[in-house]
C-alpha cells in the first residue's frame, strides 16, 4: 500500500513540469499554477476526507474512492493540450490524491495497532518503502523515456487504480462512532488557530509557510531546469540530461538517509538549529543549481540533490515535533494539520504562483537564465536563514527525547 501510495506521486511530480514546457509549452506561470494545485487542495480536501473516515465510512474505502477517482483525473490530464481545462483536470486529481497521504497513514496505523503490532516501531520501516515507490516511479518514467510524455500521467493512473481496487481488500477500518463527535470547526482544525496568540507559535508557522515556497519550487523547475541543457551541444548528451529523473531521484535517496541523522542532531543541537539547518541546505540546494551543469559542474548538482535530504527532512520532521510539544494535547491533531496546512497548502500555492513569475521573468524568447532564477531563489532563502534565529526564541533542552523516525 505504501509502495504504490507514492509511486502514483512519483509518476509525475518531478518530471510534469518538462512535460508542460516542452511539449504543451505552458510558461512559468501556468507551470507553477499547475504545480500549486497541490497547494489550493491541501487546504481543503484533507480535512474534508479525514471527517467523512473519522465519522461515516471505512478510511480504506475512502482510500481506495479517492484513488480511483484520481486516477481518472490524470487519465482526462493526459488528453488535454489547453491550459485551462489542464489545470482544471490536475486540480480535481489532486483534491482526491492529496488526502490520500494523511489515510494512507491512517490505515497504516489501525491495521498495524489491530494486528498487535508497536506503531511507533514497526510503521518507520513500512513507510520507508513509500519512498522506495515514489524512486522507482522515477526510474520507470526516465529509464521509458517519458519525461516529455503523458505516458507519465497513465503510469500514475494505472498504479492509482491499482492501488484503489486493492484498497478495498484490506481489513475494515471502521469510524469511530463513540464518544461525542467533534464539532466541524474542530474537524477542520480551525481550533489550532488559538495557537497564533503565542509569539513563537506565531513566527513559526509563518516560516512554515514562507519554507513552503521552497519546497514547491524545487518540485516545479529541478525536471526542466536539467533539461534544458539539451539546448546547449556540449551537454545535449551528458547523463544528467538524458536522464533527468535518475539524477534527481538522488534527492529521495539522500531525503531517507538524512531521516536517520534526525534523532543525533535534535539532541545534540535542538529544534531551533536543526531549522536553521534546513534553510540554509535550501541555500544550498538552490545556489549549487545555479553554478551547476551536467558536464564539469555535475558535482554541483549531485551536491544539490544530497543537501536536499537535509533542507527537507530537517524541517518537516522537526517542525513536526515542535507543533506536538508545543501545542495543547486536545488539540494536537489540529495543530498537526495546521502546520501542514501552511507548508503545503497556503505555502506551496503561494510558493508556486510567484516563482511562476520569477520564472518568466528571467524568460527570453523561450530561454530561461536558470543561474539568474536560481539565485534568486538562493537569496531568498538566505534572507529567511538570516531573519529566522533572530525573531524565533526556543530554548533547547537537551534531555528531550528525539522525534521518531518518519517521512512525509
Amino acid at each position: 500500500m505504501n509502495f504504490l501510495e507514492f509511486f502514483v506521486w512519483g509518476a509525475w511530480l518531478i518530471s510534469l513540469g518538462d512535460y508542460m514546457f516542452n511539449v504543451l509549452h505552458f510558461d512559468g506561470r501556468q507551470v507553477g499554477s499547475v504545480y500549486g494545485t497541490m497547494g489550493v487542495a491541501s487546504i481543503f480536501t484533507p480535512a474534508l476526507f479525514g471527517i467523512v473516515a473519522d465519522r461515516w465510512i471505512n478510511a480504506e474505502r475512502v482510500l481506495g474512492l479517492c484513488h480511483i477517482i484520481g486516477a481518472a483525473m490524470l487519465i482526462w490530464a493526459s488528453t488535454l493540450s489547453n491550459f485551462g481545462l489542464f489545470y482544471i483536470a490536475m486540480l480535481f486529481n489532486c483534491f482526491f490524491f492529496m488526502p490520500t497521504i494523511a489515510l494512507n497513514a491512517t490505515v497504516s496505523y489501525i491495521i498495524l495497532v489491530k494486528g498487535g503490532f508497536n506503531v511507533v516501531k514497526d510503521f518507520p520501516p513500512i513507510r520507508v518503502w513509500g519512498t522506495v515507490g515514489f524512486v522507482c516511479a522515477m526510474w520507470v518514467v526516465d529509464l521509458c523515456g517519458w519525461k516529455q510524455s503523458p505516458y507519465q500521467l497513465y503510469v500514475g493512473a494505472a498504479a492509482g487504480l491499482a492501488l484503489g481496487i486493492y484498497a478495498f481488500t484490506l481489513p475494515a477500518c471502521f469510524p469511530v462512532r463513540s464518544g461525542p463527535k467533534p464539532t466541524l470547526y474542530a474537524s477542520l482544525g480551525l481550533d489550532a488557530f488559538v495557537l497564533f496568540k503565542k509569539m513563537k507559535m506565531l513566527i513559526f508557522f509563518l516560516f512554515s509557510m514562507l519554507l513552503g515556497f521552497a519546497l514547491q519550487i524545487s518540485n516545479a523547475f529541478a525536471s526542466p531546469f536539467i533539461s534544458d541543457f539539451k539546448r546547449i551541444p556540449e551537454y545535449a548528451q551528458s547523463f544528467g540530461v538524458r536522464h533527468t529523473g535518475l539524477l534527481i531521484s538522488v534527492s529521495q535517496i539522500s531525503e531517507t538517509l538524512f531521516i536517520l541523522t534526525i534523532p543525533f542532531f535534535l539532541r545534540r543541537f535542538g529544534i531551533k538549529r536543526v531549522i536553521l539547518m534546513s534553510i540554509f541546505a535550501w541555500v544550498f540546494r538552490f545556489g549549487l543549481f545555479g553554478i551547476g551543469n551536467p558536464g564539469t559542474g555535475l558535482p554541483f548538482l549531485v551536491l544539490s540533490m544530497i543537501v536536499y535530504g537535509m533542507a527537507f527532512d530537517f524541517f518537516n520532521i522537526s517542525g513536526s515535533l515542535f507543533v506536538e510539544r508545543e501545542a495543547d494535547i486536545k488539540i494536537r491533531a489540529s495543530a498537526q494539520g495546521l502546520f501542514m496546512l501552511m507548508t503545503n497548502g497556503i505555502g506551496a500555492w503561494l510558493g508556486t504562483f510567484l516563482s511562476g513569475l520569477v520564472v518568466d521573468h528571467y524568460t527570453d524568447n523561450g530561454v530561461r537564465d536558470w543561474h539568474s532564477i536560481w539565485m534568486i531563489f538562493a537569496a531568498y532563502a538566505l534572507v529567511l536563514g538570516i531573519i529566522f534565529p533572530l525573531v524565533f526564541r526556543y530554548k533547547h533542552d537537551p534531555k528531550e527525547a528525539a522525534a521518531p523516525s518518519v517521512s512525509h
